[in-house]
């Protein structure tokens, strides 16, 4: 039986952010490369693209020969682990995935192995690749086989390179024909010579495509992030999620609803209001609709994140309480709280499919978003393409007010975070 070595790798620039994943097949007896795999697939978490990966180098190996015995190697334990049988898969995101993935060969013809991350350098330059493909703006994927790639890398794509920079920047070449390197007269093997090609490839692409967009990409889809003001909860430093006794707000919070109010109606921009279906943003977003003269539309997306048990809680009584869940919470942004909450990587993935999904709806328009501090900061990070940590790192104070739009080429820019400069007397 044949005998084939998988090495897999997926990332994330934000998790989730813009993605993608890079797979490798090796001959297991003579350590060749076979075939490389990579896509750019959109926004995604880490584990996402990582089970992608799996799941691509799995069917590239089976498409050379399904007979074969498949040894995976992968750098991320939390895989490793679910598809060993060792850990249950619980995210609904990735349980299509791993069973895609076990369904590819039969459980006896596949061993997983967890490596460090410096023995999965191919997959991981795979997967950068395509991450940076993406940056760019193109939906890139390859598929290719190590004959396909020495055969094009050592001489063809040499001479592709120096015609795409003379392309690019308007130069004529420097050097005769007779001067080109190929895998025949350079010293490094064809290996080597591959490699190379492959960097200069991606240095003529970098030329020929800068991080600049066109100028004119018409007016961006902007929201405006409204915190809800003030609840009864609010001021003793509760959590206070989806998850709890949803309450109303104070008198405070709707004073703090109303000068809102009145702050926006003199800017007389927002041009749509979309608002969290819990009390405290619909309130609050009522106030601001009554002043312009528009409606309200109720999105689900947009609400609090469930903090489980810890709703209604300090954070002072939940470290008294659960002292080893807030620890692993604060550590991890796949933890969920105690109880079965929602941790901050699927409050990441809720909030960006609702972000693309108004995008959409809204390209070119102002739209208020009346939303809660966790959805607020994701928006925000998930903008900078920051990491999960930053949750922790940014004030955000109730009634205030932060804007980030968004262009037609997927890029983003944070305009404004925690403005309550209206709430002052």
């Amino acid at each position: 039986m044949r005998e084939f070595i998988v090495e897999a790798d997926g990332g994330s620039r934000g998790n989730p952010g813009p993605a993608g994943y890079g797979a490798v097949v090796l001959d297991a007896a003579t350590g060749e490369t076979l075939t490389e795999v990579a896509e750019y697939i959109g926004i995604a978490t880490n584990n996402v693209a990582e089970y992608r990966g799996l799941l691509a180098g799995l069917r590239a190996a089976h498409a050379l020969d399904p007979t074969a015995h498949v040894h995976v190697r992968m750098d991320s334990k939390l895989v490793v682990e679910q598809m060993s049988g060792r850990w249950k898969i619980k995210h609904p995101d990735m349980k299509p995935l791993a069973s895609e993935a076990a369904g590819v060969f039969p459980s006896s013809q596949v061993t997983y192995e967890w490596i460090p991350r410096e023995r999965n350098k191919h997959a991981d330059r795979l997967a950068n690749e395509a991450m940076d493909a993406g940056k760019r703006g193109e939906r890139w994927s390859a598929s290719a086989s190590t004959a396909e790639l020495d055969a094009a890398a050592a001489g063809a794509a040499t001479r592709a390179v120096t015609r795409a920079v003379s392309r690019a920047t308007g130069l004529g070449s420097s050097g005769a024909p007779g001067d080109e390197v190929t895998a025949e007269s350079s010293g490094p093997p064809k290996a080597a010579a591959a490699d190379k090609a492959r960097t200069d490839v991606r240095a003529a692409r970098a030329v020929a495509s800068p991080g600049w967009a066109p100028a004119d990409m018409g007016a961006p889809a902007t929201f405006v992030l409204l915190r809800h003001g003030e609840t009864p909860l609010t001021p003793q430093k509760r959590f206070s999620g989806s998850g709890g006794s949803d309450p109303s707000l104070s008198d405070v919070g709707r004073g703090q609803a109303e000068r809102a109010a009145e702050s926006l109606a003199r800017r007389g921009t927002i041009q749509e209001i979309v608002s969290s279906p819990l009390a405290r943003t619909r309130e609050t977003a009522a106030a601001v609709a009554a002043r312009l003269g528009l409606g309200v539309t109720i999105d689900d997306g947009l609400r609090e994140t469930d903090f489980g048990a810890w709703e209604g809680l300090t954070f002072g009584e939940v470290r008294e309480r659960y002292p080893d869940d807030l620890n692993t919470w604060l550590a991890d942004p796949e933890a969920e709280p105690t109880g079965g909450g929602e941790s901050f990587v699927a409050t990441a993935t809720r909030i960006a499919a609702t972000r693309d999904k108004l995008v959409a709806a809204y390209a070119g328009r102002t739209v208020l978003l009346v939303t809660h501090v966790t959805p607020i900061k994701t928006f925000v990070r998930l903008a900078l393409g920051a990491p999960p940590e930053s949750l922790f790192r940014m004030e955000l104070s109730a009634a205030s007010l932060s804007v980030v739009a968004y262009y037609a080429d997927g890029n983003a820019s944070v305009r404004l975070l925690n403005d309550t400069s209206h709430l002052r007397p």
